[in-house]
């Protein structure tokens, strides 16, 4: 049984939250403020956490910073405030993936399904490692190597580079790789996925600024390119 961390100060809503996810087979432990939540992280390994942004006693932002900063277990956050750029930061800092206020618990529930997959693939390591010259995607280990050495990705951002790895070539919309990622529709320009492949590039490219792998192809998505090295 898979634990998750609930940092939200909304007693009804965790409620609510709890009520689901333990009636989908999850086990959950509920803080109400950032500090807890932080100490709880400290002190029991989750396997994911679902983080408010709007937190009593600190911002949610700092404590998706604190916790990226010692471990990747992958963050879902919540945020009522709707603002865009809030969304962005947090992406920025670490986080997986974000739900804004109000949601549903299906929802809910399907984007942490999301987060915790775990390049369950084929077994057979010949098909489970994409090699492009400097570049590997082990999709059985679920890591990206750049010259042997892993890239820090989110499990988040892995999914994305793997669905570009597997389409070599192929210019996919942002709608179409989120779709591949997650199963499910998300509005194609959502700010979300540049940020994600941003974040991807720097990890990968030697000059992110002018990107040879992930190719912005402007009005249609984005393409995967075979570089030779």
């Amino acid at each position: 049984m898979q634990h998750l961390l609930l940092i939200e100060d909304d007693d009804r809503l965790a409620q609510l939250v709890i009520d689901y996810l333990e009636g989908a087979g999850f086990r959950l432990r509920h803080t109400t403020t950032g500090a807890e939540g932080l100490s709880q992280h400290h002190q029991n390994p989750f396997d994911a956490i679902i983080l408010d942004l709007m937190l009593p006693d600190m911002d949610g932002l700092d404590v998706c910073r604190s916790i990226r900063a010692e471990a990747g277990t992958p963050i879902l956050m919540l945020t009522a405030r709707g603002e865009a750029m809030d969304r962005i930061v947090g992406l920025e800092l670490g986080a997986d993936d974000y739900l804004p206020k109000p949601f549903e618990p299906r929802e809910l529930l399907a984007r942490l399904k999301a987060i915790l997959r775990r390049g369950a693939g084929t077994t057979d390591p010949a098909r489970d490692l994409l090699r492009f010259g400097r570049l590997e995607i082990d999709r059985d280990a679920h890591e990206a190597r750049l010259d042997g050495s892993p890239v820090q990705l989110t499990g988040h951002q892995f999914e994305m580079l793997r669905v570009l790895g597997e389409h070599p070539g192929r210019v996919l919309s942002r709608e179409q790789i989120m779709d591949l990622v997650r199963g499910e529709h998300l509005e194609a320009f959502d700010r979300s996925i540049d940020v994600h492949i941003s974040r991807i590039r720097q990890a990968i490219e030697d000059n992110p600024k002018e990107p040879r792998r992930i190719i912005t192809v402007r009005g249609a998505g984005y393409v995967f390119a075979k570089v030779q090295e």
